[in-house]
């Protein structure tokens, strides 16, 4: 039986560390870094860990808003879309994450566009 990509990518603790280097890949992106200034960084982190968590197939922490809520009206471009699966993918290999999870993850994270991109 293959385990749940939650597993996968380390429980808790390995997704925790995922998410923090994704939000910190994203304040050193160009493309993107302008989005969060006024974000509180540390809630951010843990907003993304409970999400990742969650969709993955650990414990449902995530009690934060539908994709569509969270970015209607803000714009977002299909390159800033790219720009975060770049830091996605950036983390997951920091974190030494197998090519296989890579791909699950990010197949999930681009499975979410149309939720993003330009509502």
């Amino acid at each position: 039986m293959i385990a749940s990509l939650f597993e996968r990518l380390g429980g808790n603790t390995g997704i925790t560390a995922i998410a923090g280097d994704l939000v910190d890949n994203h304040l050193r992106n160009p493309a993107i870094e302008n989005r969060f200034c006024e974000t509180d960084i540390s809630a951010l982190k843990n907003t993304a860990a409970a999400f990742i968590i969650s969709g993955t197939g650990g414990e449902n922490l995530y009690q934060g808003k539908d994709m569509v809520s969270v970015h209607k009206g803000m714009n977002i471009s299909a390159i800033e879309f790219m720009a975060v699966l770049d830091d996605a993918l950036s983390a997951l290999e920091k974190n030494n994450i197998g090519q296989r999870e890579q791909e699950e993850m990010l197949f999930i994270l681009y499975s979410m566009r149309s939720q993003v991109v330009m509502v």
